[in-house]
């Protein structure tokens, strides 16, 4: 635990996507187990605490990959994202469950897997193996694919359907 303490002392908890690559190897060679997820988290809410915190419980340290905005408004449309991939990196990155972010601009989170290579790569229960291009390149190396059960009834495009908002 020591040694996580000092990154955070030495690091942001926001890694530059040109970072990310050498610091999850350094982080795999002092041993520690790191799980990866990645989403959007525009709105957080709930089921989003929820779900990383089951997350982070599948190892050591949780590297969260955040979509950019762009990334958002090609996945989720013109009105999306609600906040700023920056504003959105600081309120994930908030929670205990979330050691690190790095932002990435695909529409997948392949490229950023194939940097990190995580022990863990956890997605929601929605994804399958087969719907999930990611699962091929962690099970490529030794990784796991963990699928947590979502949350009933929560998500950011019913809060924002209740708000009024499509």
């Amino acid at each position: 635990m020591l040694l996580l303490l000092r990154w955070r002392e030495t690091f942001d908890m926001l890694i530059p996507n040109e970072r990310i690559e050498a610091f999850a190897a350094a982080l795999r060679e002092a041993g520690v187990r790191v799980v990866f997820t990645n989403g959007c988290f525009d709105i957080l809410h709930a089921g989003h605490v929820r779900y990383l915190a089951a997350a982070r419980a599948l190892g050591d340290v949780l590297i969260l990959g955040l979509n950019s905005d762009a990334s958002v408004r090609r996945l989720k449309g013109e009105m999306r994202p609600v906040n700023t991939a920056e504003d959105r990196a600081e309120v994930v990155g908030a929670l205990k469950s979330v050691d690190y972010v790095v932002i990435f601009g695909e529409d997948t989170a392949e490229n950023l897997i194939a940097k990190v290579r995580p022990a863990v790569y956890a997605k929601g229960g929605d994804y399958t193996r087969e719907t999930l291009p990611e699962a091929r390149i962690v099970e490529s190396y030794g990784g796991e694919v963990a699928f947590i059960p979502l949350v009933a009834g929560k998500s950011t495009t019913g809060i924002i359907e209740r708000a009024g908002r499509k």
